[in-house]
Order: structure tokens, then C-alpha cells, then sequence
């Protein structure tokens, strides 16, 4: 028998009803795991031990009166830490927010807690979701369960690992440019970027208020559709969130595929490919052609300008919302003669070099008489590539790419140059700005044993499709 750890949420959910394991025992033993790997791969920032083992005791009870319980009841799970979760710390990965207490949680965590799993903690991540490695971290790396000298991805790095190694049989992730989905294939695990306005953000720490999502990473699609059924759905205190019905996903996973098409951009096996990686996409491309879909090739001609668009959108909407870290209404305050001195002191200390990059470019792209030449020209260009989406999912029912044009890197390798860091999430910026749903799956292994993702992209609202494009591949590796 698997480690209890080891079990998917479906397999954990099924043994709970039979009486064949409780609760308690699943939490401590995933408490157990995280503190023996914990010490090498650092995927929390906080943990919530007790009240976790306390909640464990509490639904066990509940399942011994044999009342009607969530299947996500009694599962433990961790959340990235960008999420407001009251009276337990949450830093957004930043020292700018160090002993932050919220006084109040977010609307996904509430969601979960409403239905009884169990929160484990808060893992690490890039400061405020700026990168694609967790190196960008106030709180330290966080190292790939798989192969500790390379990066988990990032910057739900925390997430994806802690899932890797069994911290959790599921994580609450976000995704504001692949933020989920590189981490979920640098872990070879599976991770959903939802449809924007899918899943409430309240509570959410903003990076780009235009782009960012909330979602699942777990060890299947089968586990991502479990949690999707319970996060998803409007929340009044976001009012970006959709009136969309919440499908039943669980129940739509064994659908045929057969007849459907698939859109393969030829933009994306291109230059800058890693040629492993394409071996092992092109192999899953024809795994569903040998499932009666039909394959088609198509163009996004528009993704060559993504990077570009996308940063400087992002980068100015960041910069706006992190205005409001000042060292006076959160985190550490620095001392100072006069309030200027104190919040300039404060956000010198407490902003790492990535968060003043970006901070810095994205002030310059709106300042007076360069937001016509940068920003409001990047808008237009977004809508040029949400428009070459738009277009192809009319042609096609789903488009599938390689998640990340590269295997796993090692610590260290993009130091010295940002921009290549950058250029790393080239495949997963495009739809954030475009509103559409992106699912990473498993693809297959390397010869050196490293995980490589693929991603599936469809149509706004469609989870439902990916999700069963994703469980049928799953089904048939």
C-alpha cells in the first residue's frame, strides 16, 4: 500500500468513507514527510501544524456520526503564500510583509474551510509572484523534489514541490503569467490556470490585477476537477468574478474525444525549443491521435510580441498595486525623521532586487509621455493576441504546446540575465492576458529523468474540455 502521503485526493477521499484510514492519520503523515524533506527542499514559508491536527480530530468526529461530508473533507492541502488567511502569517514571499497577520481570509481559503480540508500551511514563492525559479524568494530557494540542484519553477515553486514529495495532497496556487503551470511541469505534477473571473481573487495578494488567477495544483486532473468544483464560482466580494455555472468537472472527465480537433501552433515548435521536449510533446500529439482526434495545424502569429505585451501590462499594474506597501499600513516599519524617510527606508529594505526591477519598469512605462509609446501600446498588442486565440478555438476545440520550451534549469543559471529568466515563460504568458483557461499535464520524462509539461488551452468557461482532454491522456500514458 502507497504511503498515505502518496494518495491522490480521490484515492484519500475513497479510504475515509470505507473507515479505512481517518483523517489524523493522513494529516500526520503528511506532517511527518514535511519535516523530514523540509530541511532540503524548503517548499514552506509557515506552517499551521496544530490547528491542522486539531481540524483532523474535528472531521473525524463528524465522520463518525456519519455526517454528510465534502469528498474534499479531512484532505490536507497547503495554499501559496499570496493568500490572506487570518490570525496565520501571510507575506506574499516578500520581507516587505514579514509578521503580517490578516484580519481576514480569502474567499478560496474560506471555500475549502467551508467544505473541511485542512490547511497545512503556507508555501514559498517568488516575492509578490515575480518569477519563474522560487529563487526570487525573501524566504529562501525552494529546491525540486526531483532533482534538488535544479529549480521547481516558480513562482508557485512552494506549491508544486510540497506536492511533489507529499506536503499536501493538493495546493491553491496562482497564476498571473504561469505561475501554476511552470511549476506544475518543472514538478511534474498538474496544475489549471482557470478562466479569469473563474475563481474569486479576494483575499488575493495582486500582482497584476488584470491577469492573475487562482487555482489547483495536484497529482491528476482527476484531483484538480475534485477542487474546482468547490472553488469555483461568483463571490460578491470580487467583482470580477463570473456568474458562469460551476460544472460538475468530476463527472465530465471520461467523455469521449474522439473526432475532436486539436490545434498545434506551429509558432511553438520553433526556435528556442528544447529538442527534448519536442520529442516527448510530439509523442503525446500523436498518444491523442491514436484516440481518434484530429490534428491540425494553425498559426498565432502574434506570439512573437507576448513577452513584451505582457510584461509591460503586468509590470505597470504591479507597480501601482505594490504602491501600497509603504513600511506604515503593513509589514516592518524602518525608522525614520518623517514619514518620507520611513516608507522609502522601509520599502529599501523590505523589496528584493526582482521587486524593484519590476517596480521600477513599470512605473517608468506609465510615467507622463511614455504611457502612449509603452503601456497603451502593449494593451492593443494584448488584444491582437487574445483576438489570434479567439480566432483558432473557432477553427479547433483545444490548442496543445509544450508548457516551457525547457526542461527544469539549475539554481543559478539565469543570474546574470533577467530577461532570458523572462523568456522562459514565452509559452505560458499568452493566455493571462487573453482571459482563457490553460491546463499543464505530465508529458513524459527526459532521458536524465526530468519532468516535461504540456499545456492544453480552451475556449473561456471550458475547464470542463481540458480537464477531460487531460484525464484521457493521463489514462492512456
Amino acid at each position: 500500500m502507497k504511503n498515505l502521503y502518496e494518495l491522490t485526493i480521490k484515492e484519500a477521499a475513497e479510504l475515509l468513507k470505507k473507515g479505512e484510514i481517518s483523517s489524523f492519520e493522513l494529516v500526520q503523515s503528511c506532517l511527518k514527510q514535511i519535516k523530514k524533506v523540509e530541511p532540503e527542499i524548503h517548499a514552506y514559508i509557515t506552517l499551521n501544524e496544530e490547528r491542522a491536527l486539531e481540524q483532523a480530530k474535528e472531521i473525524d468526529i463528524r465522520r463518525k456520526k456519519h455526517e454528510k461530508l465534502s469528498d474534499l473533507a479531512g484532505i490536507p492541502y497547503s495554499a501559496k503564500d499570496v493568500y490572506c488567511t487570518k490570525g496565520l502569517q501571510t507575506t506574499a514571499g516578500s520581507k516587505v510583509l514579514e509578521g503580517y497577520i490578516p484580519q481576514y481570509t480569502a474567499t478560496v481559503i474560506s471555500k475549502l474551510n467551508d467544505v473541511g480540508a485542512i490547511l497545512l500551511g503556507k508555501t514559498n514563492c517568488d516575492a509578490f509572484g515575480f518569477g519563474t525559479s522560487t529563487e526570487h524568494s525573501g524566504y529562501g530557494v525552494t529546491k525540486n523534489p526531483i532533482d534538488t540542484e535544479r529549480v521547481p519553477g516558480g513562482s508557485s515553486g512552494g506549491s508544486a514541490a510540497a506536492v511533489q514529495y507529499g506536503g499536501g495532497l493538493f495546493s491553491i496556487a496562482e497564476d498571473t503569467g504561469g505561475s501554476i503551470r511552470c511549476p506544475a511541469s518543472f514538478c511534474g505534477v498538474a496544475g489549471l490556470k482557470v478562466t479569469y473571473g473563474r475563481v474569486s481573487r479576494y483575499g488575493a495578494i495582486s500582482y497584476a490585477s488584470s491577469y492573475d488567477t487562482v487555482g489547483p495544483i495536484a497529482k491528476n486532473t482527476e484531483d484538480l476537477a475534485m477542487i474546482l468544483e468547490v472553488i469555483a464560482g461568483h463571490d460578491p466580494h470580487d467583482a470580477t468574478s463570473s456568474n458562469e455555472k460551476v460544472q460538475d468537472y468530476s463527472k465530465l472527465l471520461d467523455r469521449s474525444i474522439k473526432g475532436l480537433k486539436i490545434g498545434i501552433p506551429k509558432e511553438y515548435f520553433q526556435d528556442g525549443l528544447d529538442e527534448e521536449v519536442k520529442e516527448i510533446v510530439e509523442k503525446a500529439i500523436e498518444k491523442y491521435k491514436s484516440l481518434g482526434c484530429e490534428i491540425k495545424s494553425i498559426s498565432l502569429p502574434y506570439t512573437e510580441y507576448a513577452i513584451a505585451a505582457y510584461y509591460v501590462v503586468g509590470l505597470s499594474e504591479a507597480s501601482a498595486n505594490l504602491a501600497r506597501f509603504d513600511g506604515i499600513r503593513y509589514g516592518p516599519q524602518e525608522k525614520g525623521e518623517n514619514w518620507m524617510d520611513i516608507i522609502t527606508s522601509s520599502r529599501g529594505k523590505g523589496f528584493g532586487e526582482e521587486e524593484k526591477r519590476r517596480i521600477m519598469i513599470g512605473t517608468y512605462a506609465l510615467s507622463a509621455g511614455y504611457a502612449d509609446e509603452f503601456y497603451k501600446k502593449a494593451q492593443k498588442v494584448r488584444e491582437l493576441i487574445k483576438n489570434d486565440l479567439l480566432r483558432a478555438l473557432k477553427e479547433v476545440d483545444i490548442i496543445l504546446t509544450p508548457t516551457m520550451p525547457v526542461l527544469p534549469f539549475k539554481f543559478g543559471e539565469n543570474d546574470d540575465d533577467p530577461l532570458k529568466m523572462w523568456l522562459a515563460d514565452a509559452y505560458t504568458v499568452t493566455l493571462n492576458p487573453s482571459g482563457l483557461p490553460g491546463l499543464s499535464v505530465n508529458a513524459g520524462w527526459s532521458k536524465d529523468g526530468l519532468p516535461v509539461g504540456m499545456q492544453l488551452i480552451g475556449p473561456h468557461f471550458r475547464e470542463d474540455l481540458l480537464l477531460n482532454f487531460g484525464h484521457k491522456y493521463e489514462n492512456e500514458k
